[in-house]
């Protein structure tokens, strides 16, 4: 995807982070101000959609091929993979915005479970999630996610082990949201680990991204990151691109749902938009493939699992 990257924000590795709304250049301070925070990730030759969306800065560590002796090793598990992912949710808060409820969450889960167990129609991952903990936060500074403040929230709020998931729903910085690589585990920064998510993009939490970004495909999409898989646009119409095989080659990251699009006319298949890896809207995703789902179940038992 150009790639859906782990960003680096001085010391922050930060992967797979999506704009929240379209803005020009010109006129992105006034967005982000109404959006709670102005970040201070920095952006230096961003991707952008069609429609010239600002999706995520291109800074940070692009994707790789896991390690020969971890491919494949999903397949040669005796019976069916599957992974039951315990998920810690840390809500933070700022004068009274951001103040998730237990529906909204619970509604959050069960998108997961959807999404990830092929109910729009797309491969059964074999991830299954499950709620094992709620906090909350009341803190400006975190809510704002500015530099350092991620670090600061993480250190003070992570719970479990690399195989939980501890996701951080704040403002998102002028962001959808974003989600590290699981290399991440094997740095000196394995707090990081996880996902800082724009508490509008919940199920029925804001109207905010009404008709976009609002059904909770969202974290759906960083969980893809937080298990190892790149954007479908990664690398363009070039090998290697996501590292899956069976993902049509795209150079061009998708805005809404525009059926045909073919933005590698050369190479087989149009655009993958339906892929939750894509930046499609919400309503247009339906799955992840066959290839996505080893990449995925590999790098779990190669990071997360061992």
């Amino acid at each position: 995807m150009l790639r859906r990257v782990i960003a680096l924000s001085t010391a922050l590795l930060v992967a797979s982070i999506i704009t929240a709304a379209p803005v020009a250049a010109a006129s992105r301070s006034a967005v982000l101000a109404a959006l709670d925070c102005a970040p201070a990730l920095g952006i230096a030759k961003a991707p952008t959609g069609r429609d010239g969306m600002v999706r995520e800065p291109a800074l940070g560590q692009a994707a790789k091929a896991l390690p020969a002796a971890a491919q494949g090793r999903a397949a040669r598990l005796p019976g069916t993979f599957s992974a039951t992912v315990e998920v810690y949710f840390h809500v933070i808060t700022s004068a009274g915005q951001g103040n998730l409820t237990s529906k909204q969450i619970a509604d959050q889960i069960r998108v997961l479970n959807t999404t990830f167990g092929g109910g729009e129609g797309g491969v059964d991952t074999g991830f299954s999630f499950q709620l094992a903990g709620t906090t909350y936060t009341e803190n400006k500074r975190w809510f704002a996610t500015k530099t350092g403040a991620e670090h600061d929230m993480k250190k003070a709020l992570k719970q479990g082990d690399d195989s939980d998931l501890n996701v951080y729903s704040t403002s998102g910085a002028g962001y959808l949201g974003w989600a590290y690589y699981p290399s991440i585990t094997e740095s000196n920064q394995s707090y990081l680990d996880g996902i800082v998510l724009n508490w509008r993009t919940l199920p029925g939490a804001s109207t905010a991204y009404a008709g976009r970004y609002d059904l909770g495909e969202t974290l759906t999409h960083e969980i893809g990151h937080w298990l190892n898989l790149a954007h479908t646009f990664d690398g363009g119409c070039k090998e290697p691109g996501d590292y899956v095989d069976d993902t049509p080659a795209m150079s061009v990251p998708t805005s809404g749902c525009p059926e045909g699009k073919d933005s590698c006319p050369d190479m087989p298949g149009l655009d993958p938009i339906h892929n939750y890896m894509d930046y499609s809207y919400d309503s247009c995703y339906t799955e992840f493939t066959p290839g996505q789902t080893q990449r995925a179940q590999d790098a779990w038992l190669y990071y997360r699992a061992s």
